[in-house]
Formats: C-alpha cells, structure tokens, sequence
C-alpha cells in the first residue's frame, strides 16, 4: 500500500482524515497524494456548462490558497512523502480519476451540506471507485495499523473483495476477527462461508478468529458496530452495498448504518 490518495477539503473535520492519512503514510512508507477539490462557486450565467479555473470567485481562490498554505506548513513537518494537487470541479469525478493509480483513498464521514446521514460522497466513490475507500470518522484522532480489526463478513462478492483489498492492513493488525451474523439457519446459495475467507487469510500468514453472532431481530449495522467498539476495534473492513442509480440511496441498510456517525474507520470496496 504505497500509493494513498487524500480528499482535501476546508472544514474542521479534515485534520481528522489528516492525521489518519499521515498514520498510514508512517506505517507502510507509502506517497501520500492530496487531492484539493475546489468547487466553482461563480460560473457565467450565459453558459452553465463552461466552468473554467478563471471563473472561480477571487474569494474562493484567496481562501483556498491560504489553507493550503496553513496545511503544508504542517505536512513540512511530518515524516512522510507528499505532494499536493489543486483541481477545480466536483470533488467525486475528480477522487475517481485520480484514485485509479492510488492503492486507497482517504475520504471524511460528513457531508458537506451538514447533514447527519451516511456520506453522500462514500456512496458515489464506493460504487463507482475500483479502488478501495477509507471513511474517517469526523472525530478520529488516529488509526493504529497494529489494532485490532473487525471484517464484516456475509459471503457475498462485495464482501470478498473488502476482504482482499484490506491485506495490507489486516497483515499489520494485532487481532483480526470476522464477524457473520447469522440470519438462518442454512447458508444461502452462493455465499461463501466464513471458512473460506478465513482459509484465505491464512494464505496471506493472516491469523483470524471467526465470530458468528446471532441478529435476534436486532439491526445488523447497529450490531456489526457493537461488536467493533467490544473488540477494540481500530479498523473495519465491510463490503459496500447500494444502488448506484439512486444517490439518495445509495448504500444498503446495513452500510448505511455503519456508515453514519462511525466509531472507527471503515474500508469499504463494492
């Protein structure tokens, strides 16, 4: 994991997704890219489509140019290989081209618009990115590589690839439990058991205990959490799921509960 790609935006938030960037960055010797979004705050009335850099409000420009000041002053400090990239646009085409040669990208739990439910931006990425995606709760202070991690586990395809994309990281891990709650009594059709994952981490000189927790009518988000923050969890690993056409909903139930107001960082892969 040596290609990381930040999404860089002014809000108090991202020092959270900042210092959890630099912590990784630290851990697997890895470039860290940060990719500033600007988003055109005055386009010309007469043609809503032809946004250019030179139609940027001076403002915007004033205000984004003095917080990447304030930022590289501190990333001059910090052990690690960085650069910086400023693009104007919209921040979820812009993560996508850029993520393509990126081994993960770092992204924040909120949305811009304030609003208390799952990312928005996580959604579009986690359907649409081939790779892998990192969400940063607000209030993460670090991420400790050498944890314990909790992979979310159902046999599905999304699951599988979660699975695969979290090797670094679960390599580095302390304690790597996968958790299946159990809904029946009989493996669906299709699913791959807890087994085989585990059977493929072993592969990898991975060591895993496999947890099976009964839902007892309980929501399966709330209790995939539950069962993080009692493991002492530094990470979780979980497949995204969702309709990609509608952006309202864009993760299923169960992402979009882990996904609001995490406790911990999530990797998501679709």
């Amino acid at each position: 994991m040596r290609s990381l790609l930040l999404h860089v935006h002014d809000e108090p938030a991202f020092d959270a997704r900042l210092q959890v960037a630099l912590d990784l960055a630290r851990a697997f010797k890895s470039h860290l890219t940060l990719l500033h979004t600007i988003p055109f705050t005055m386009v010309m009335p007469i043609d809503p489509y032809g946004m250019t850099a030179a139609e940027l409000s001076p403002s915007a420009k004033v205000a984004a140019d003095e917080f990447r000041i304030r930022i590289e002053a501190r990333l001059a400090g910090e052990d690690v290989a960085w650069d910086w990239v400023a693009e104007f646009g919209l921040a979820s085409s812009q993560i996508l081209e850029h993520a393509a040669l990126s081994d993960l990208a770092i992204l924040g739990a909120g949305n811009s618009d304030g609003s208390k439910s799952a990312s928005k931006l996580a959604g579009m990425l986690a359907m649409q990115c081939r790779t892998p995606i990192l969400v940063v709760p607000d209030k993460a202070r670090e991420i400790d590589p050498g944890g314990a991690a909790v992979v979310c586990w159902n046999g599905s395809q999304e699951a599988s690839r979660a699975l695969r994309a979290a090797v670094p990281l679960l390599q580095a891990a302390s304690a790597v439990t996968l958790i299946q709650v159990a809904e029946t009594d009989e493996q669906e059709e299709g699913l791959l058991p807890p087994t085989a994952a585990a059977r493929f981490l072993n592969r990898h000189d991975i060591d895993c205990e496999i947890a099976e927790i009964a839902r007892d009518g309980r929501n399966v988000g709330a209790l995939l959490r539950d069962e993080a923050r009692a493991r002492e969890a530094h990470f979780m690993v979980m497949g995204a799921y969702g309709v990609p056409r509608l952006f309202e909903t864009l993760f299923g139930g169960v992402t979009r509960t882990v996904l609001t107001d995490p406790q911990v960082p999530v990797l998501l892969a679709h």
